[in-house]
């Protein structure tokens, strides 16, 4: 499968991805408040699956494509790196919830007010939108350089296609990835009273550019094959980065309150993610 149609289908998967962020939400249809400890569960779970998929996934992968020194493996990796660490600062210096713009500060945005986001504010929505394109590229690229065997022979068959085992499991480990992810937005939100259809929404929303760099980062690796071991590294160097500089913060600070900061049920997640996540990445994925 090669031109629209693969790209439709890489779409089709970055859109499953995308729309999972709103599952982080649903919980609140039957609860009105998610334990501490369940929140520091999920983020662990999500934490050891990406991990997981990134080093055997990914970087197995990419180390395949590689002759010699794996070079572009590396520098894909460290681009990967610093355009969280961009991201991440562009974020810092978004005002959430400030009354007047903080131009000494270096706030980008005067009274940007999370509930904006789930009511429809459309300049609050471009800015946001704006960031998050930068925020959730690298989660796109990871379900899109996956794909950079379909069509070419072998796979899983899904919907009739041969579709590369890295692919299916890149996007279900996403897809996992994203639910923890909405339920972060979704509880500020709660507070709010915002409800749940909204919540939804803005958990989708905050994700909507993954399909987007999905088919951008399957449309390079197709064209520009030997740039293959690039991008498995700048996705597994970019989701290695964010588990560790954000995953694992927001699993802290959503256990502060509980023994050892909720650290014993971050690792009992993470092992738990990581434990179903290898042995199908080594049966399924591999040179």
């Amino acid at each position: 499968m090669a031109g629209m149609e693969g790209l439709a289908f890489v779409f089709l998967a970055g859109l499953v991805t995308d729309l999972a962020t709103g599952l982080g939400a649903l919980p609140f249809l039957a609860v009105d408040e998610i334990s501490d400890r369940a929140t520091v569960a999920l983020w662990g779970v999500a934490s050891g699956i990406m991990l997981a998929a990134s080093v055997f996934g990914l970087a197995r992968e990419g180390l395949a494509y590689s002759s010699g020194v794996p070079v572009l493996l590396v520098a894909g990796a460290l681009v990967g790196v610093v355009l969280v660490e961009v991201s991440d600062r562009l974020l810092e210096r978004l005002d959430i919830g400030g009354d007047d713009a903080d131009v000494d500060g270096g706030a980008i945005s005067p009274d940007v007010d999370p509930a904006a986001i789930a009511t429809g504010d459309l300049r609050t929505l471009v800015l946001v939108l704006g960031v998050l394109t930068v925020h959730s590229f690298p989660e796109g690229v990871a379900v899109g350089v996956s794909f950079a065997e379909l069509g070419l022979g072998g796979g899983i068959d899904v919907l009739g296609l041969a579709v590369p085992p890295l692919a299916v499991l890149m996007t279900v480990a996403i897809s996992v990835h994203n639910i923890p992810e909405g339920l972060a937005v979704s509880i500020p939100l709660k507070a709010m009273g915002v409800d749940v259809r909204r919540m939804v929404g803005a958990a989708v929303f905050s994700s909507l550019p993954q399909p987007i760099g999905a088919v951008l980062a399957f449309a390079f690796v197709r064209v520009a094959r030997a740039f293959l071991p690039f991008g498995f590294g700048f996705a597994g160097g970019a989701m290695i980065y964010l588990v560790l500089t954000e995953f694992v913060p927001d699993a802290l600070e959503a256990g502060a309150d509980l023994p050892y900061r909720g650290v014993p049920a971050f690792l009992a997640g993470a092992l738990a993610g990581a434990a179903v996540m290898v042995p199908l990445l080594f049966v399924h994925v591999g040179p």
